[in-house]
């Protein structure tokens, strides 16, 4: 009986301790912003649903206000932002205090026939995937090249499935499920792809790097820096972060701007006339056969409206990409803990219909002042702002307008089913918006 007694002591002592680090933690609480109770093991779970992480935070936002505080799972405390007003004054307001680097959960414990039919993904993402390998290797590669192929198909997967329901729980509770099997098998498997290109592709940079001559590229550039600094014991120029560059960088140039251009393209197979109205516009202003350039872009001002609506309206990264304050800090009235992630919901402006009206509908007008001249609107925000504003932007607008322009110019796009049997809702949507997937035809003019 004693034993009995002994072992019963024990197993309640037990799950007291493991009720205790079930609890979201209380220590570093601060004065947060108000939310939903959480529950021990399950945060709140049952108010945000995996698969619907980012419409049950608007949710939320409804009776908490612009600034409230969730938690995914037992442990990951976020304060989330909603609306320009919150995301403007934290990101712009306070840009040091809130430019640290929040975690995603599913990519961290990582990255420490012609003329017929077809779905233009893989195409378009080769293409941006070239791009984006020329500045960073030097390198653009064959289309029919079958290692390439598998890297920017890679890619893919990772984006849809760092966006699935699976990853939206795994953001919840990635402290246990990072041991069990399940999806993450596959995902590991399709960083490791994109990870095993990149290491071949910085190691024969390594072997031929000329450290008296300038750079031929990103790689270069970066190892010439590994080569002046190596002395120094806190340079931040290694080789691990060389390859986390190299990886980022080729994962991002992939994946964003494709995805980006094949929402384009089925908002013109939805909305035929617009499509129509583009290349009257490209047809007047550049005459026929004329590549445009990127000094055109001011004179075509409803194509460059279409481009604008397409951005906001899909709202690529409608959660933001996660943020952490670097030292606690006063924030609306509360004190945020320094590391407190923070979620920006950037969805949240480009989908505000106090700032845009019917925010639902395709719209390119809105970016046209009276006159039919571009306007700009200072709540488009798909590149965020602040300090961790993305590095890209400027690259990305210029992949977009160079690229849909080229397209139009030479071709008319058709769709095998009736533009209202085309879905502009997401397919996946969690820390990216992935459009449904859909088939075209390209007809030559």
């Amino acid at each position: 009986m004693e034993a009995a007694g002994t072992w019963a002591l024990l197993v309640v002592l037990l799950l007291l301790l493991l009720l205790r680090l079930a609890l979201p933690g209380t220590r570093t609480r601060g004065h947060l912003p108000p939310g939903p109770t959480p529950l021990p093991l399950l945060g709140n779970l049952l108010q945000l649903r995996p698969g619907a992480l980012y419409p049950g935070l608007l949710r939320l936002s409804k009776k908490y206000g612009p600034v409230f505080t969730v938690y995914l799972g037992p442990w990951r405390r976020v304060v989330v932002l909603v609306g320009r007003e919150a995301v403007e004054e934290a990101l712009g307001g306070q840009a040091e205090e809130f430019s640290g680097r929040g975690m995603v959960a599913t990519l961290d414990g990582t990255f420490d026939g012609h003329g017929q039919p077809f779905d233009p993904s893989l195409l378009l993402a080769q293409a941006t995937s070239n791009i984006i390998c020329s500045l960073v290797f030097g390198l653009r590669f064959p289309y029919d090249d079958e290692a390439f192929q598998a890297v920017v198909r890679a890619a893919g997967g990772i984006i849809v499935g760092v966006s699935s329901p699976w990853a939206q729980t795994y953001e919840m509770f990635s402290r246990l499920l990072q041991h069990l099997p399940g999806p993450y098998t596959q995902f590991l498997s399709q960083v490791g792809t994109v990870a095993a290109f990149a290491i071949q592709q910085v190691q024969q940079h390594q072997g031929s790097v000329d450290t008296s001559g300038p750079a031929r590229d990103v790689v270069d550039a970066f190892l010439l820096k590994m080569a002046e600094e190596k002395q120094d014991p806190n340079t931040e120029f290694t080789d691990k972060n060389l390859l986390m560059t190299v990886i980022y960088l080729l994962f991002a140039g992939t994946v964003t701007v494709s995805t980006t251009i094949r929402y384009t393209l089925l908002l013109l197979l939805k909305y035929p006339q617009v499509q129509e109205r583009v290349q009257e516009e490209l047809t007047r202003e550049l005459g026929a056969g004329q590549a445009p350039s990127l000094g055109d872009r001011a004179r075509l001002p409803y194509t460059d409206a279409v481009l604008h609506e397409a951005q906001r309206l899909l709202a690529l990264v409608p959660m933001g990409v996660p943020r952490a304050l670097t030292k606690t800090t006063r924030f609306r009235g509360y004190t945020l803990p320094q590391g407190t992630e923070v979620f920006p919901l950037l969805g949240s402006i480009l989908h505000d219909p106090k700032v845009f009206e019917q925010p639902e509908e395709f719209n390119p007008s809105r970016f046209l002042d009276a006159d039919g001249k571009f306007k700009k609107h200072e709540a488009f925000l798909p590149f965020s702002l602040g300090k961790r504003i993305c590095l890209g932007e400027g690259l990305a607008r210029t992949e977009l307008f160079l690229l849909f322009t080229a397209i139009l110019q030479a071709f008319s796009l058709e769709s095998p089913c009736p533009p209202g049997a085309l879905s502009l809702q997401p397919a996946v949507s969690g820390l990216f918006n992935i459009p449904q997937a859909f088939q075209l035809q390209f007809r030559p003019h």
